[in-house]
């Protein structure tokens, strides 16, 4: 019991994390604030969701992969978030900063 609510509270947190980079996407002017309110939504609400769904599995194999897929996701955010604004500082040099 006390595994699930665990798991329901990281859940909840990656889920607010992901939510509040939605709205701050919808709300926010310009690419680089814009980019900037995604960061956090790659690099701490997907990894969340998956530590939620494998602590909620229990140990074992399939938790072991959860877990390589939420540190995979929250090195991956980083990199695509600095890629992504490279590209938009050399496509958009007079872009809002």
């Amino acid at each position: 019991m006390d595994r699930h609510l665990l798991a329901l509270a990281l859940l909840c947190a990656g889920t607010a994390a992901l939510l509040l980079a939605a709205v701050a996407l919808a709300v926010l002017p310009g690419p680089y604030l814009r980019l900037h309110a995604l960061s956090p939504a790659a690099t701490l609400g997907a990894p969340l969701v998956a530590l939620a769904l494998a602590v909620d599995t229990g140990p074992g194999r399939a938790a072991v992969k959860l877990l390589v897929i939420g540190l995979l996701l929250a090195a991956g955010g980083t990199i695509t978030t600095m890629a992504v604004a490279r590209t938009t500082v050399r496509a958009r040099p007079e872009a809002e900063r």
